[in-house]
């Protein structure tokens, strides 16, 4: 495979228990340090900065910043290897016994011996794995993999593990393109698609994903939360009548809503970058919808109102729910249409653009900037750990051409880099800041949106988090003075504003400022991933469900539909197991839970060494009750709760974007 956009590996280094970096002793302010030891810091920091470097010139996402190469520091540890690769063999059983699927029956001798010679080299890759897990068991407990600790340091394993998970991804994309080039036609059906999951769970949504309760709620705990907001008045371009509304909340009158701030709107115009693609010949569509929800009087849960399947009334009708033969399905391809909206918006906007390559301008700032002394190096660059990497196989495997991103969504593989590209670029930090967005999107009064379980568990996290970046900084920090004073940290905000290109980012001249700015920095790179990461393996991998194409051009009349019809509106069985595969993948790594700060290389020691930091009434261990706290507020939240919400839970946050 070739990966012509990627960017290079620092090879790994034979590194001692004692070359691995952690958070410094005594962690110190330029301006508190020696003449002779500022001379020290600066040659750090320039010995770094020839490591990390800038560039604007990856082809995918031509304009966003990145770091010109994967460092060594950068490198995932040998669990996380473990950890993929086990996810990975797990798919591959799942296709491997797909294939024998009817669908999949009429594979010419050819494709069954490309796929037979494919699943033999994949046994050998699996024993190799098991082989390595074993050497590397934890016998008994204790942090880390503690066995072999030679070829753990040297990282000759974790060479072994990363070229078998090159050669694993190559033969899973090998087995798709032999069922891609020979799938039946016409093979479609919700059986079907349930069906690719053979050994491998099927999740929840596949049995309710009809439900419009099911529908609205995706869009307060789904996998993009982050575009619904509240609204006093509908747009002209969405014209939904008083009697429509009425006719579908009952005694709730349309004004009265809008007044009370309980009206809400999913909009989809910033997909209007995309442009459609093609597939095999075959058009593939993207839709820019409008969707209304409400909460009704006295109700807690979002109720869907209407959608309009375009921008232009003109040419898209407004829809509304209807069990009307003749109006059902114009009604669920109508939810169809918004399903594909959102996971477009989804994963370009919101995960990709949103968390991975936001978190990795700040990684390099950090890294170019901060001085491995100073305090803040040690507070944020394990939030960072992986992210360098894993946004680069992203390059390699995901937004390049001919990858998944290509064949499932709508959007040319160009347009949908364009998309990320300029979200990345409109990003604006402070806006984003949790309890800024949730204001400024009017969803922050649980009084108007009851039901918002984003929202709700996300502030808990947020606030633990916050009390953990001031217990922290203000024993570092004496006064204001203190933060304007610093040399580095000046140019660390200077350099994420203009060579991050981060909107929005300004000097940080106060303690406060401070806390708020790392409070996100942190919050984004784990609990905001996690948030929008993980509900790809519970959500997204059922493809009738949520999906990134349309095969049908939006409907622009909601009666006279088929079930048949809507079927016609789905992906190809054989792009349906290839978005499940990709989302698996995505959403199944669970890496080290927020809190837990060491090393990610052997023997895995604690990242902070700070005994006021470390002591046991000191900060880290006040940040660690806190998130024990946070998790049982939200389990005994969701024992009340009619759809549990599981994803901010901190024991289900990884400290950083690694996957």
């Amino acid at each position: 495979m070739s990966f012509e956009n990627a960017r290079s590996f620092a090879p790994q280094p034979n590194l001692s228990p004692d070359d691995v970096k952690r958070g410094a002793i005594h962690p110190s302010l330029p301006q508190n340090d020696s003449i002779e030891q500022r001379a020290q810091r600066r040659e750090q920091i320039n010995a770094t900065s020839t490591v990390y470097q800038w560039t604007c010139d990856i082809p995918t996402l031509p304009g966003v910043p990145l770091a010109t190469q994967v460092p060594a520091d950068d490198q995932p540890s040998i669990e996380w290897w473990f950890k993929v690769l086990e996810v990975g063999i797990a798919i591959l059983d799942n296709i491997a016994a797909v294939r024998l699927h009817p669908i999949f029956s009429g594979l010419s001798q050819a494709a069954q011996d490309i796929i037979r010679d494919a699943l033999t080299e994949a046994k050998q890759i699996r024993e190799t794995v098991e082989t390595l897990r074993e050497k590397h068991r934890v016998d008994q407990p204790g942090p880390g993999l503690e066995s072999s600790i030679e070829q753990a340091v040297e990282g000759s394993d974790m060479a072994t593990l990363q070229a078998q998970d090159s050669a694993l991804r190559d033969i899973i994309t090998v087995i798709i393109d032999v069922l891609k080039a020979e799938e039946a036609a016409d093979t479609r059906s919700i059986e079907a698609y349930r069906d690719l999951f053979q050994t491998l769970p099927v999740p929840g949504i596949a049995y309710t994903f009809q439900d419009d309760d099911q529908f609205a709620r995706l869009r307060v705990a789904g996998p993009n939360p982050m575009l619904i907001r509240g609204i006093d008045s509908l747009p002209d371009k969405f014209p939904v009548t008083a009697a429509q509304y009425a006719a579908v909340m009952g005694d709730d009158n349309l004004a009265d809503a809008l007044a009370d701030g309980r009206v809400f709107i999913c909009d989809y115009k910033e997909l209007e970058v995309l442009v459609a693609g093609v597939w095999k010949g075959r058009a593939k569509y993207v839709y820019r919808p409008m969707a209304l929800f409400a909460v009704p009087p006295g109700g807690s849960s979002l109720r869907p109102v209407a959608i309009q399947c375009g921008q232009d009334p003109a040419q898209y009708p407004v829809m509304t729910p209807s069990v009307a033969a003749s109006e059902k399905w114009g009604w669920e391809m109508a939810k169809f249409v918004v399903q594909v909206a959102d996971c477009n918006y989804h994963e370009l906007f919101v995960h990709l653009a949103g968390t991975h390559l936001v978190s990795e301008a700040i990684a390099v700032a950090t890294r170019r900037n901060l001085a491995e002394i100073h305090p803040l190096w040690s507070l944020l660059v394990p939030h960072f750990e992986g992210t360098l990497f894993i946004n680069n196989l992203a390059v390699e495997t995901l937004i390049n051409p001919g990858g998944p991103i290509d064949d499932f969504f709508g959007g040319t593989i160009e347009s949908s880099q364009l998309a990320a590209v300029q979200a990345r670029l409109r990003f604006d930090f402070y806006k984003k800041m949790t309890p800024v967005d949730f204001a400024e999107r009017k969803v922050a009064d649980p009084a108007r949106l009851p039901d918002y379980a984003y929202r709700d568990d996300a502030l808990l996290v947020w606030e633990a988090i916050h009390d953990w970046a001031e217990q922290y900084i203000n024993i570092y920090y004496d006064d204001d003075e203190a933060v304007t004073g610093d040399t580095e940290l000046a140019l660390w905000a200077a350099s994420i504003a203009s060579e991050g290109h981060i909107i929005g980012f300004k000097p940080i001249t106060s303690r406060a400022q401070l806390i708020d700015v790392c409070t996100m920095i942190i919050f984004t790179a784990s609990a905001q991933h996690a948030a929008v990461n993980f509900p790809q393996r519970t959500i997204v991998p059922f493809a009738p469900a949520v999906t990134g194409a349309g095969w049908s051009a939006a409907p622009t009349e909601q009666s006279g539909h088929s079930k048949a019809e809507w079927l016609d509106y789905m992906p190809p069985m054989s792009l349906g197991l290839l978005q499940l595969s990709s989302l698996e993948l995505l959403g199944s790594v669970y890496y080290r839970p927020l809190g837990d700060y060491r090393t990610n290389r052997f023997p895995y020691q604690s990242w902070f060494r700070d005994p006021v930091i470390t002591g046991d009434e000191g900060p880290l261990a006040r940040f660690q009750a806190g998130l024990r706290a946070v998790e049982s507020r939200i389990i005994a939240r969701n024992q009340h709760r009619m759809h549990p919400y599981a994803y901010l839970q901190p024991s289900q946050i990884p400290t950083s974007t690694n996957i």
